[in-house]
C-alpha cells in the first residue's frame, strides 16, 4: 500500500483524489487525519509556485510522499483572470454562487468566451526534487449557470472535450476530462513507472 498525504483541508478535494486513485493500492491521507494543521500563505505568482508552497509546508511534518495542487479558472478575454486568484475572487463575493454571476457580467462585453481550467500537482518526498504535473481543460464560459452538480466555477464552465457543462456532468465524466484528472493521470503514470503503485 502506497501512503500519500494530500495537502488540502478541502474534504471535497480529498474525496476526489480518493475516487481517482480507486483501483490502485494507494491510501490517501488528509492533514487533519494526521493531526497536521498548517495554512501556508499562497503568495506565489504561478500555479507551480503555489502548489510547491503548499507541498513544502506539509513535507516539513512528514516523510510520507506529499502532493499539493493549485488550480484555477483562466478566462482568455480577461487576461486569464481570475487564474491563481480563483478562490480569492469567489471568497470576495461570499462564494461561487455570486462570483459566477459576476464573472459572466465581466465577460458580457467580450465576444470571446473561451476559458480553461489549469491544475498543477507537485509531488515531494519521492525524489530529491519536486516532481510537477500539469493538466489543462479547455472550454468556455456560459451565459448563465447550469445544473446543481460540481462545485466552484463548474456551473458556468462548458467543457469542450466532454461536450457539456461541468455543473450538469456526472462525476465520472468530470474525473475523465477535468484539469485535475489530467494532471492526476500523469502522476499515476509516474508512480507506476517508479513501481510505487
Amino acid at each position: 500500500m502506497f501512503d500519500l498525504l494530500v495537502a488540502s483541508n478541502n474534504q471535497h478535494k480529498i474525496k476526489e483524489y480518493q475516487e481517482m486513485f480507486s483501483g490502485y493500492e494507494v491510501k490517501v491521507h488528509s492533514p487533519k487525519e494526521l493531526g497536521i494543521n498548517v495554512n501556508p500563505d499562497e503568495n506565489g505568482t504561478t500555479y507551480e509556485e503555489n502548489s510547491l508552497i503548499k507541498a513544502k509546508a506539509l513535507a516539513e511534518f512528514t516523510k510520507m510522499p506529499v502532493i499539493a495542487d493549485d488550480s484555477g479558472l483562466n478566462v482568455v478575454a480577461l487576461n486569464n483572470f481570475p487564474g491563481i486568484h480563483s478562490s480569492r475572487f469567489a471568497d470576495s463575493w461570499g462564494g461561487n454562487a455570486v462570483a459566477n454571476l459576476k464573472l459572466i457580467e465581466k465577460l458580457a462585453e467580450f465576444p470571446d468566451k473561451s476559458a480553461f481550467f489549469t491544475c498543477v500537482i507537485t509531488l515531494l518526498n519521492v525524489e530529491d526534487r519536486p516532481v510537477v504535473f500539469k493538466g489543462i481543460c479547455p472550454g468556455k464560459i456560459l451565459d448563465k449557470p447550469q445544473g446543481e452538480g460540481g462545485f466552484g466555477y463548474d456551473p458556468i464552465f462548458y467543457c469542450n472535450e466532454a461536450k457539456q457543462c461541468f455543473g450538469t456532468a456526472p462525476e465520472e465524466i468530470k474525473n475523465k476530462y477535468s484539469h485535475r484528472a489530467k494532471a492526476m493521470e500523469q502522476l499515476i503514470e509516474y508512480l507506476r513507472s517508479k513501481k510505487l503503485i
